[in-house]
């Protein structure tokens, strides 16, 4: 029997936390209330009966006031005191005591007989509460009438006693019910206050229940409502931002995905033209046509030609692959390195190979007396704009910028290359006046594999790889490209890059 009680002891913690929010908080309250209405009805009970006890022994004193000059007149008290009280009349000396007779006392009187022999040691009147054989208990008081002559007189308690009971019986009926009424309609208007969480719990179930494998998945749940206080509102209010960042992860999911699924496509498609083209001119060798010295050589020039195509096309594929690796936040190879003489590289390489494209190149010049104000590529005292970085690839975020001026605009447009210094970085503008970029492609100008021109050649519009090889690359080196204009007019792409150290002159 106390091993079952022992276990089903154990179990009640178990229970307790399998219960509801509600139904737990309701019991705390009414544990909570218990405790207080404890508390409240033994303070009144104690109290209640040490006023009773205080007028009973009031009211003693008030009745041997008269009782002691009737005593002390007639010898014996012949006054009759209340129904169910006694008075006894005792002669004190040596420590001995006497009952005068006659006396109202009951038949146990060894009560009485100690308080006045007590009393002959006294000089203030005394006070006792003692059990009387058959009578039960009494409230005693004894006071001097006249020198060796005592007058004890005792009051039933059992007033006093009935009116706690009864006291005690009404507080437990009325706690009880105030405790249960308070239980229950505390768990109601939990249940209401704690509403608005249920809903949350409802929204978050429907959310559970939503296909998120789509790749364009939205969640259309959000959690409603006025209800609940400041603290659900405030809940409330972080679950929705919580499902609006929940939401956006999934758009960009998506748009990641859909990227994805796009740059495969378009690399499957870049890589197809040049394998078909080496595999076309390879079956050309099966033929005698092929044979003669001059299709021969003619057929491996556009061999090695293609094979160079998609070698570049495959390394500017590995070069996006590591930039967008975790590990590739800072160029592959640092060093320190001069922009200004890598701008007049570019400048010289894009003279050369672009000659109908006439090109401008803005340095900024050094202070002094043969340079106060912007100078030219082959003019005058340059500033050098120290940088760290990998200088190889930054020059060809020039190079690209610069052949994507050249390609997507007709011959005989000018180029403007311009560099600046703001202290902390430095900028660079690479301007044309070409047709200029559509509003409807500017968002995606950076994109891989995308071209503005859809119907340009690939032969002379490139992969589309370009500017998504040259934007990766300056945020791989703590800078970025933006596009400044776009519709028709003026194209003008801004490469930020940051400086190490001071400028300084160079002859």
């Amino acid at each position: 029997m106390i091993r079952r009680s022992r276990e089903a002891f154990g179990r009640l913690p178990g229970s307790y936390r399998g219960l509801r929010l509600g139904t737990r908080l309701a019991l705390g309250v009414g544990v909570l209330a218990l405790v207080v209405f404890a508390v409240v009805g033994a303070t009144l009970t104690m109290y209640m009966k040490d006023y009773l006890e205080h007028q009973l022994g009031t009211q003693l004193k008030l009745v041997q006031t008269v009782q002691a000059k009737d005593a002390a007149a007639h010898g014996t008290v012949r006054r009759k005191p209340y129904y169910g009280w006694y008075t006894a009349v005792y002669d004190v000396s040596d420590g001995s005591v006497a009952l005068r007779r006659p006396a109202d006392v009951p038949g146990d009187i060894r009560a009485f007989s100690e308080l006045a022999r007590r009393m002959a040691r006294s000089d203030t009147e005394l006070l006792d509460t003692a059990r009387i054989d058959g009578e039960g208990t009494y409230r005693l008081r004894g006071c001097e009438v006249e020198p060796g002559v005592v007058l004890v007189s005792a009051a039933p308690v059992a007033g006093v006693e009935e009116t706690v009971e009864r006291l005690i019986t009404v507080q437990v009926v009325v706690f009880a019910l105030a405790l249960l009424a308070l239980v229950v309609a505390g768990r109601r208007m939990l249940r209401r206050g704690l509403k608005p969480l249920s809903d949350m719990a409802h929204t978050a179930h429907g959310i559970a229940s939503h296909d998120l494998t789509e790749s364009a998945s939205r969640l259309p749940l959000r959690a409603d409502g006025r209800d609940g206080g400041a603290e659900v509102a405030e809940l409330r209010t972080a679950f929705n931002s919580m499902l609006e960042h929940i939401d956006d992860a999934l758009a960009v999911r998506a748009e990641a995905e859909q990227r994805l699924r796009r740059f495969v496509a378009d690399a499957s498609h870049e890589l197809r033209t040049p394998l078909m083209s080496v595999r076309g001119y390879a079956d050309l060798f099966q033929y005698a046509a092929a044979d003669a010295p001059g299709e021969r050589e003619r057929h491996l020039a556009r061999l090695r030609a293609e094979a160079a195509r998609m070698g570049v096309l495959l390394d500017d594929l590995l070069l996006l692959a590591r930039l967008d690796a975790a590990e590739a936040k800072t160029p592959p190879r640092t060093a320190e390195a001069d922009l200004t003489e890598l701008v007049r590289q570019a400048a010289d390489a894009f003279r050369a190979s672009h000659p109908d494209h006439p090109l401008t190149v803005t340095l900024p010049a050094a202070a002094g007396p043969r340079g106060t104000g912007p100078g030219s590529d082959g003019d005058g005292q340059r500033r050098r704009l120290r940088l760290r970085g990998d200088p190889q690839r930054i020059r060809q975020v020039l190079d690209n910028l610069l052949t994507n001026a050249a390609v997507h605009t007709p011959p005989g447009t000018r180029v403007d290359v311009s560099v600046t210094d703001t202290g902390t970085d430095a900028r660079i503008r690479v301007a044309d006046d070409g047709p200029g970029v559509p509003a409807e492609d500017r968002e995606r100008v950076f994109d891989r594999f995308y071209r503005v021109d859809k119907a340009r050649s690939r032969d002379r519009g490139g992969s589309g790889l370009g500017l998504a090889v040259a934007r990766s690359l300056a945020r791989a080196h703590g800078g970025d490209i933006e596009l400044s204009t776009g519709g028709p007019g003026p194209t003008v792409f801004t490469v930020r890059l940051p400086l190490h150290g001071q400028g300084a002159p160079d002859r």
